[in-house]
């Protein structure tokens, strides 16, 4: 006769767990999105790859927080979308082809592969069948159409542009690409050069970008950036007359803006930049000046380089005459005016404003004072500028003035002249599009023999990239060199310039609407799903990404495609993931960087890294700190090697543990391996209750103390991970709360049916809550508590408020402010009943002997609090 089995505890195997749950949500496309009008839809969007090769840590969080934040709201009965796809044009995928002779086109797409994989592994809700990649021609024909529509409304325009030119890489960069005075990638030295640029009329939005910051749910410090970028200012432009041979140039004179015409009296010279007319005209007959011109070119182009670089400049010659006093000014060619901010002229008031004060104190340049403190007080302008608003002086009939009176009283004397009129300016400026780099999207314009230009026709596109190039030693775009790709006849060619990257990632969110739609661009589905209700991604993107995506939006609301005015309603920025570095100093001033897992650390009793030996040859190694996880400090971790160790579940559940989304995460080995211990031991709990046997029905009515405290524990902890999950965004202490009830469960004793319907309960709300967070593990479970379908489709648990009475509560007992014991009283206990039960308590009798009972303190539901003499 056999015997019978014991059943046992199946052991906890991520990776067969993993398999299992994936290949069943993929098989009956668990998350594929349909547009149901019955349901509120919630739309949850994160920032897409540029698919480098592999993921790295700070994909991995990303995508994590989007993930939980999806699978939360579908367990709240919404219906919800969540796509994937590729940002996959760009600078990168050339230099990569160039070094490892092969076609970006053949990286990109092998690279997503590899991607898609790793994302799959750890399972993700995304909707698979929405995936594009933007290098698809049948994505970007549809920005294309776009473009020529644009074209065709006047809101697109051509025209020579100073640019940053990278002469390595043969392409223009953005201001935020040139690092001291250098191409971000390459190294080589920027130059300053004119070539035709195309142009989106940004500006044309400019007011509306600004205003609409009001109606989005996002952090203030991104929208502080935008409004700065925006840069919205009211000011006053005004022209300076012009002297001899500088009046041949600019016979209407040379316009300035400044916000601050209360100090015009004190301006001693005029800046211009090194591309002005004026600049140009005086180098013609100056060698020296002509020099100084060309090193201008290749100086820094950031706002915030320009800020910190030294200041130099060279006297032109010419002379601007006063607007108001008829004094004549000399006119300066400065390194730190750029021809591309305002009219490329600034009026400098040197006693005013910080770079004019070092600008004329370095070349002897008068500096006068026309502005003193409000309060009266001393403030020496030969030191440096007085920055501040205050009180006219030496500024004829306007001594005496305050700001605002100054400002009104000499715009209305300049309009009065006809030299000056108030204006409100933007310190944004249009958006160049076009770039000469081969990997992006053609612009889809013809060129005429005769320098006329024309949209492509609809017929026409996509104007599809040849995907099969060489790259030659002499560097630029392939197809720069390719007639067939570009000669059409007649002395017609097609533009080989290409977009912007940025311009693939500003409309991404609404094609995945309706990335199934061959015949247009977006279609009545983008409104039933846009806005997006949730955009995760870096703070990196604060500016510019998610402002021409608001741009682009507005262009689209306008053409009729869209129906909203905005295209992101709530947007998360997540912090970095950051780790120790260690490193060695070499004898040439460099360093060599060790990644952390091959260094062995010694830490003191508060756990701070004290000492660090290379593994491999037990030497020491200097402790460089915690910073972001980076290539050039090799402090990374693969999650692949993550995933493999330990599962997919285990690594999500330390991402969303480690800290709040918006904070740095701090890598910590030993952290990942406390995630995979409490799934671990919250497995074995689950088999453990399943083994005692089955529950009886959960009768609230009949429940004893402890099975209350149980009860009264799962309801709290539903209210809180309810609230930290919906509202707050905190995932950490979410998952602190639900490792509490089950800290709480494994002391539980349910040895009866009424105790295991109690703990049932509490099972099966955590398995639930959990599941956002390490859905493979949960997905199991839900399917080994016997529950019917899949967890992802279960309810969210529903708070009990009336499980969180008590029939009694705890308070404390003190004399003389110190607590001697703890008293257990029912709940609904008047004052007077309290008082006499903490008079009676034998450890209170002890401290009241031979002492007078002076007064009685009963604060409900905390303490009573004695005070004896």
């Amino acid at each position: 006769m056999d015997k019978q089995k014991t059943p046992s505890i199946p052991d906890y195997q991520p990776s067969q767990l993993e398999k299992t749950a994936q290949v069943f949500w993929e098989k009956n496309k668990c998350f594929k999105a349909v547009e149901d009008a019955s349901k509120e839809k919630f739309y949850c969007l994160s920032m897409f790859p540029y698919p480098s090769g592999k993921l790295h840590m700070g994909h991995v969080r990303n995508y994590t927080i989007g993930d939980v934040i999806s699978r939360f709201q579908r367990l709240q009965g919404k219906n919800v979308m969540q796509p994937m796809g590729w940002d996959a044009f760009g600078l990168p995928a050339e230099n990569a082809a160039m070094k490892n002779k092969v076609a970006p086109g053949k990286w990109t797409y092998e690279n997503i592969d590899y991607m898609r994989g790793q994302l799959k592994a750890l399972g993700f809700a995304y909707d698979w069948d929405r995936e594009f990649a933007t290098c698809d021609a049948s994505y970007y024909k549809w920005e294309q159409w776009f473009f020529t529509k644009l074209v065709e409304k006047g809101l697109v325009y051509k025209k020579n542009a100073v640019v940053n030119w990278d002469p390595v890489d043969q392409t223009v960069l953005a201001n935020e690409q040139v690092i001291e005075g250098r191409g971000w990638r390459s190294g080589a030295q920027v130059e300053r050069k004119e070539i035709p640029q195309w142009f989106l009329k940004i500006t044309d939005y400019a007011d509306e970008l600004l205003k609409d910051l009001d109606t989005v749910d996002w952090p203030e410090q991104v929208k502080t950036m935008q409004r700065n970028w925006i840069g919205k200012s009211r000011g006053v432009e005004m022209t300076f007359g012009l002297t001899d041979q500088a009046a041949t140039v600019l016979p209407e004179g040379l316009r300035v803006y400044t916000t601050r015409p209360d100090t015009l009296y004190g301006a001693t010279y005029v800046a211009v930049a090194a591309s002005h007319p004026l600049a140009k005209a005086a180098a013609k007959d100056q060698p020296e000046l002509a020099g100084f011109l060309e090193e201008c070119a290749q100086g820094g182009t950031s706002e915030a380089e320009l800020a910190v670089m030294e200041k130099k400049g060279m006297a032109t010659g010419f002379t601007a005459v006063h607007p108001l006093t008829g004094r004549q000014v000399p006119i300066w060619v400065a390194n730190f005016v750029l021809m591309e901010y305002g009219t490329g002229a600034v009026m400098a008031v040197p006693a005013h404003d910080q770079r004019d004060w070092e600008f004329a104190s370095k070349y002897g340049i008068p500096i006068e004072q026309v502005i003193e403190p409000m309060n009266g007080e001393d403030c020496d302008i030969s030191k440096e500028a007085f920055v501040e608003k205050g009180k006219l002086v030496n500024s004829s009939q306007f001594d005496g003035l305050e700001f605002e009176a100054a400002f009104n009283a000499i715009a209305g004397e300049l309009e009065r002249q006809g030299k000056g009129e108030i204006k409100t300016n933007f310190r944004l400026r249009d958006w160049g599009v076009s770039r000469q780099r081969y990997w992006g999207a053609p612009i889809p314009v013809e060129n005429g023999p005769a320098g006329e230009t024309r949209p492509v026709k609809d017929e026409d596109l996509p104007v599809a990239l040849p995907m099969e190039v060489e790259f030659d030693a002499s560097g630029g775009s392939p197809i720069k060199k390719m007639p067939a790709f570009y000669e059409l006849g007649d002395g017609w060619e097609r533009e080989t310039d290409t977009f912007d990257t940025f311009m693939e990632s500003s409309w991404y969110f609404a094609r995945f609407c309706c990335a199934d739609n061959d015949e247009a661009m977006l279609d009545e589905r983008a409104n039933y799903w846009l806005p997006v209700d949730y955009y995760i991604g870096g703070i990196e993107h604060a500016i510019l990404h998610l402002l021409y995506a608001r741009f682009f939006h507005k262009l689209m609301r306008d053409f009729g495609l869209v129906n909203s005015d905005e295209p992101f309603k709530r947007l998360l920025t997540q912090g970095m993931v950051v780790a120790e570095t260690y490193y060695r100093n070499n004898p040439d001033g460099s360093k060599d960087w060790f990644n952390p897992a091959d260094v062995e650390v010694e830490k003191d009793t508060k756990g701070r890294a004290v000492k660090a030996t290379l593994i491999s040859d037990n030497q020491p190694v200097e402790i460089g700190g915690i910073e972001k996880m980076s290539k050039s400090k090799n402090n990374g971790v693969d999650p692949q090697s993550m995933i493999d160790l330990y599962g997919a579940d285990t690594v999500r559940l330390f991402m969303m543990f480690a800290a709040p989304p918006e904070q740095s995460l701090e890598w910590s080995d030993s952290g990942v391996e406390g995630a995979n211990r409490f799934l671990k031991r919250f497995w074995r709990l689950t088999h453990q209750h399943l083994l005692a046997g089955q529950p009886g029905d959960l009768d609230t009515a009949q429940l004893n103390e402890e099975q209350k405290d149980l009860r009264r524990k799962t309801h709290e902890t539903i209210q809180k991970v309810t609230d930290d999950m919906a509202r707050r965004i905190t995932f950490n202490t979410a998952i602190a709360a639900m490792m509490e009830l089950s800290n709480s469960l494994s002391r539980f004793d349910a040895s009866d049916t009424l105790s295991l319907a109690v703990a049932r309960e509490a099972y099966e709300a955590l398995v639930v809550m959990l599941s956002p967070i390490a859905p493979h593990t949960c997905h199991q479970l839900w399917l080994d508590l016997g529950k019917e379908g899949n967890v992802i489709q279960a309810p969210w648990p529903q708070f009990d408020k009336s499980a969180l009475t008590r029939d009694s509560i705890e308070m404390a007992v003190s004399v003389n402010g110190k607590v001697r014991a703890q008293l257990s009283v029912p709940a609904d206990a008047d004052k007077e009943s309290i008082e006499k039960q903490a008079l009676a308590d034998e450890k209170v009798q002890k401290h009241l002997e031979g002492k007078s009972l002076r007064k009685v303190i009963v604060v409900p539901g905390k303490l009573v609090n004695l005070v004896v003499g």
